[in-house]
């Protein structure tokens, strides 16, 4: 039952200070195992103020899609993506089950500040209120997206067209031998962290921005696309 989750998991059921309760945070969380490792996670990270999507490879057990749903189905302000992918590791699915929550999220009631997203591996080493005052103090306004103009080891990433197979029931990515045309709009790639914390205002540009929908579409057969694709979108001009 719910309450026993609550109860017993010590779940924080209001905000701990005003400034927390002033700046809400929103979490993408992929998960494909572990069950007991996620609770984990959530349970540290959960603050009644925030928003948290998270989304459940589409391959998963069926019994653990549902355990997550019987958890999630307490909090409202947590909830399922509502598309969910077939996640390749490396692949654009990885990029796009992000995607999938971010435009869940700007369609939301909650008025959140940032995005922060998160695998189901992922365990805080901040409190939540140390998590805002560091973004406040360093980051107002800006995104974390660490990266560096792409090596040229890794090149190959994205100038090799991609495609995924399935072998002994393991899906993963191959290159072949076709070469990718040039970025659109003659952009820079960068080369980085899968991992960000984003402005609520650069995800909505992200989704709407003609030169974003295009690099997306490029992204498509590259090897691991979220590594690239928001370091240079958080580097264009402006």
């Amino acid at each position: 039952s719910c309450s026993t989750v609550l109860k017993t998991l010590h779940f924080i059921t209001s905000p701990l200070s005003d400034e927390e309760g002033n700046f809400s945070l929103a979490y993408i969380i992929t998960i494909h195992k572990e069950l007991e490792m996620f609770v984990k996670l959530l349970r540290a990270i959960y603050m009644p103020q925030n928003i948290y999507c998270i989304h459940i490879d589409e391959k998963s057990p069926r019994d653990y899609k549902t355990a997550v749903q019987n958890i999630v189905n307490c909090f409202e302000n947590i909830f399922i993506s509502s598309k969910r992918e077939h996640v390749v590791y490396a692949g654009f699915s990885r990029l796009q089950a992000d995607i999938n929550c971010m435009r869940d999220l700007v369609n939301s009631k909650v008025q959140w500040n940032y995005v922060i997203n998160l695998c189901g591996q992922d365990f805080p080493l901040k409190t939540n209120k140390e998590i805002i005052q560091y973004m406040k103090s360093k980051w107002n306004g800006k995104n974390i997206t660490p990266g560096i103009v792409q090596p040229l080891h890794m090149k190959h990433r994205t100038q090799l067209s991609y495609r995924e197979y399935v072998h002994s029931g393991m899906p993963y990515l191959y290159p072949g031998k076709t070469m990718k045309a040039k970025p659109p709009h003659n952009l820079t790639i960068y080369f980085g962290s899968a991992y960000y914390v984003l402005t609520k205002e650069f995800v909505e540009f992200t989704l709407t921005d003609a030169r974003a929908k295009d690099l997306l579409e490029w992204s498509r057969d590259t090897y691991s696309p979220d590594e690239h694709y928001w370091v240079t979108l958080n580097r264009l001009p402006g």
